[in-house]
């Protein structure tokens, strides 16, 4: 485990700004050399679909993609949460940011010389989905290390979001011109160059090994004692469960964008581009919602919303056949589930033992994104027999369903959260709270 370098102490004071922890030096390198790394990560994703849409046509198969990428975090991702929580994080990331660069640039090489084709394509997604299953828990629970103040732990978490999303804006466009000008081999040269930039921020980062007491348990053990610890919170189970839903059956939209693009607006990979980067534009915005809020309290009502709003913008989408009018709505659809997603990870991260940190994050990982390749493969398997936009709208309605349901349950998660918010001094307390004791969770 990693800790920042100890500072001199000062006095507690909520710094205001939308950036505010942006204030912790080794967070403030991380944000920039992972904004540009993730420009070629989107660069790469929207290549590849276009790739294996180019060369077979297949709606099913952008599917499998899809599911080869990410089904490795869904088996892989709890057994890297232990270890996570036993291991140097700030390593991991460094092993795992290479093996990433090395990944990207296998596919350019097999681009460029011609001979790329779809099962080397799903191998290579399901190497870059096994990196993933430590890669992302890894970098869940790294960004509490590097944010000394732990009050901006929320701010940190929505800057991801946003520095994620803009990413999501600008490497879509950008990945788009290439295809047209370059092909697709550039593409993935590029996203393998980017990731220099956040190796760089990694090393050059100040950190120290913090003193571990001796391991007793078996990895079994403590996989688990993480489920047992997940089981035991109603506001960690409940918040898991619903992004887990969403993630299988409402964002594989995803996947099928190429076949919108093109069959159903009748487009091409520039096309494809602006409806990511209008998607990408709405998960900014509401990324930006988030950063400017200045407590975690709320959140599950904003998550609650954020779901039934996501539905209802995949509905409007999948209903329009006006490439202008798929342009005003997809912010909406990104906004509504970007702001689901990071709100539920900052609740989580808030309530967490930091001792099963690495665990839980883990189960947040597998719920957002081990999920997604059931998601992609039904999505896919569906498309083929009844449509894009009939599968996009039958996602649509299952999210509005899952947000319903969810808000039925937040009386009951306010009761269990409250009191841990106002030992970890979140929120005040009020005087009916003064003899309340916060629920002990054993692990």
């Amino acid at each position: 485990m990693t800790a920042p370098t100890p500072s001199p102490a000062k006095p507690h004071r909520h710094r205001p700004g939308i950036g505010r922890a942006l204030s912790s030096r080794n967070y403030r390198l991380f944000f920039s050399g992972q904004s540009v790394s993730l420009v070629g990560t989107w660069i790469t994703r929207i290549a590849t679909s276009w790739l294996v849409y180019r060369l077979t046509g297949s709606a099913f198969l952008l599917g499998v993609v899809g599911f080869c990428s990410q089904i490795p975090t869904l088996i892989i991702s709890p057994f890297a949460g232990v270890l996570i929580d036993r291991w140097n994080r700030h390593t991991v990331l460094v092993i795992t940011q290479v093996l990433s660069m090395l990944q990207s640039l296998a596919l350019a090489i097999l681009a460029f010389a011609g001979i790329i084709n779809v099962t080397e394509i799903l191998i290579l997604q399901l190497a870059q989905g096994a990196i993933n299953s430590f890669d992302t828990p890894a970098r869940q629970a790294f960004v509490v290390e590097m944010v000394e103040d732990r009050s901006y732990l929320a701010n940190a978490i929505a800057l991801n979001s946003t520095m994620v999303n803009a990413s999501r804006i600008i490497g879509p466009s950008i990945g788009g011109m290439i295809i047209a000008i370059a092909g697709e081999g550039w593409c993935f040269m590029i996203d393998a160059i980017s990731y220099v930039a956040v190796i760089a921020s990694l090393f050059a980062m100040h950190v120290t090994r913090a003193e571990r007491a001796p391991i007793t348990t078996n990895v079994m053990e403590e996989l688990r004692a993480g489920l047992r610890y997940i089981r035991g919170s109603f506001p960690i189970r409940t918040s898991l469960l619903l992004l887990a839903v969403v993630s299988m059956m409402s964002m594989p939209y995803t996947v099928l964008m190429p076949a919108i693009a093109t069959h159903t607006l009748r487009g091409d990979a520039h096309t494809l581009g602006f409806l990511m980067t209008a998607s990408g534009i709405g998960a900014l915005l509401g990324a930006l919602y988030l950063a400017a809020r200045v407590s975690v309290v709320g959140l599950e009502d904003v998550s609650a919303a954020a779901t039934v709003t996501f539905g209802l913008g995949l509905i409007g989408f999948a209903l329009s056949r006006n490439l202008w009018l798929s342009l005003a709505i997809l912010p909406i659809v990104g906004a509504g589930f970007m702001v689901q997603m990071a709100s539920i990870n900052t609740i989580i991260q808030t309530l967490v033992d930091e001792r099963l940190r690495g665990r839980v994050m883990a189960y947040y990982v597998m719920a957002f994104l081990g999920t997604a390749p059931i998601g992609s493969l039904l999505a896919g398997a569906v498309a083929a027999r009844i449509g894009s936009e009939d599968t996009i709208l039958f996602g649509g309605a299952v999210s509005i369903a899952a947000g319903i349901w969810f808000a039925s349950r937040l009386s009951r998660m306010r009761t269990a959260m409250h009191p841990i918010y106002i030992t970890r001094g979140v929120m005040a307390a009020s005087a009916g709270d003064a003899n309340q004791a916060p629920p002990r969770i054993e692990p």
